[in-house]
């Protein structure tokens, strides 16, 4: 059986922002549980020299949308200046974000084999094809960047374990 490439991008990061919009909503309950500010989550990093929550959310939306759009113009380039954000709007970038990734078609995203897409780091251009751009450069820092959202609310108190992250599997019908 050959696997296409939307089933392995598309239908994967909608598998895991499923997952995240799940804990996300499971930290909104632990502040209301708990009389925490969600705004100190927004801010929350793992280590001082990474980066807080929002910018975690922020490069999930941009490593999986906007790798996809990214295929389509021919063009990746890092994400734009992370914008002041509360708990709530974390929230609505991934709820937005499923809802775009839900709007395509297996064939449009299929369709993008083998096009040209060049990821540019200020002076730096790394190509790429479609394919390989997505499977070895944005779906790993897609789960880098979930994963790490996941870790920053575990590290807080919020009551998450394996199956929060893995979200709903595409058991056979």
């Amino acid at each position: 059986m050959a696997i296409s490439l939307y089933d392995a991008t598309v239908a994967g990061y909608l598998q895991t922002l499923g997952a995240v919009s799940g804990f996300l909503a499971k930290g909104a309950a632990h502040c209301e549980a708990t009389g925490t500010d969600p705004a100190d989550l927004v801010a929350t990093r793992i280590h001082p020299d990474m980066y807080p929550l929002a910018f975690q959310i922020w490069s999930v939306q941009h490593h999986s949308l906007h790798a996809i759009e990214a295929c389509t113009t021919g063009v990746f380039t890092p994400p734009s200046p992370l914008p002041e954000m509360t708990y709530a709007d974390l929230q609505k970038v991934i709820a937005d974000t499923r809802e775009a990734l839900a709007a395509l078609t297996p064939e449009a995203v299929n369709a993008l084999e083998g096009r040209d897409v060049v990821f540019k780091l200020g002076n730096v251009e790394m190509p790429f094809t479609a394919e390989g751009f997505l499977l070895s450069f944005s779906v790993p820092n897609f789960h880098f960047h979930a994963t790490t959202a996941y870790d920053i609310l575990r590290g807080q108190g919020v009551k998450l374990g394996k199956r929060d992250y893995m979200g709903a599997i595409r058991m056979k019908r």
